[in-house]
């Protein structure tokens, strides 16, 4: 009795090679489906690594400016305490206050150099400014050498002043040419003034300590 015949041919090869694929096409949907999934979250972990890394530097920085508080603190009381600083600056504990002082000190200035106060005004100050600037505006009367005086005292103060603009106008009104001799004579005779011939404008600023 002869033995079956095992069945070759093109058929068989295919059946084979389909079975394959179709196990591969199995196979590679879930692989597909899980690297699908896992590249956005694997990139998402990366994203959240250098978050942290971020976060820990900037932790890091401010754990050291904290640390450097007490020490400003303590150069800042060192500094309040410094009687011989303080007579740079109006120790005042706001700047309306300190503007206030810088108003009295300033028309106690003109009074004694002879002038005639117009007008003071105490200027809005800058909020970004370190140590705050008090400043105030003035218009006065007076001579020359009273204009140096008031200058002089200004330079001369404790705390310290500074003059930020100055506007001077003369009150004198030039003569005109007159033709009668005699008017021209009596003019020649008569005395000038020699006070509050100038108008003048000045700008005067100083620091403050209380509201640094």
């Amino acid at each position: 009795m002869s033995a079956p015949a095992t069945p070759t041919g093109p058929g068989l090869g295919s059946r084979i090679l389909g079975c394959l694929l179709a196990w591969s096409v199995v196979l590679l949907i879930p692989l597909g489906l899980g690297v699908g999934v896992a590249w956005p979250w694997l990139e998402r972990m990366d994203s959240l690594a250098g978050e942290i890394d971020s976060t820990r530097d900037q932790l890091d920085r401010y754990q050291r400016l904290v640390a450097t508080l007490p020490g400003l603190r303590a150069e800042l009381e060192q500094v309040s305490k410094n009687e011989d600083l303080k007579a740079f600056y109006f120790d005042a504990p706001t700047a309306a206050l300190a503007g206030a002082t810088l108003q009295q000190q300033v028309q106690d200035m003109v009074k004694a150099a002879g002038g005639r106060l117009v007008s003071t005004q105490i200027l809005p100050e800058n909020a970004n400014e370190q140590p705050p600037t008090i400043r105030v505006r003035i218009q006065m009367q007076s001579s020359t050498e009273q204009l140096f005086e008031v200058l002089y005292r200004i330079e001369e103060a404790r705390p310290f002043l500074f003059v930020d603009q100055v506007s001077i106008r003369s009150m004198v009104q030039p003569e005109r040419p007159v033709p009668n001799e005699r008017i021209r004579q009596a003019r020649r005779a008569r005395p000038k003034p020699e006070a509050e011939d100038l108008t003048v404008r000045l700008d005067i600023f100083g620091f403050a300590l209380g509201g640094a």
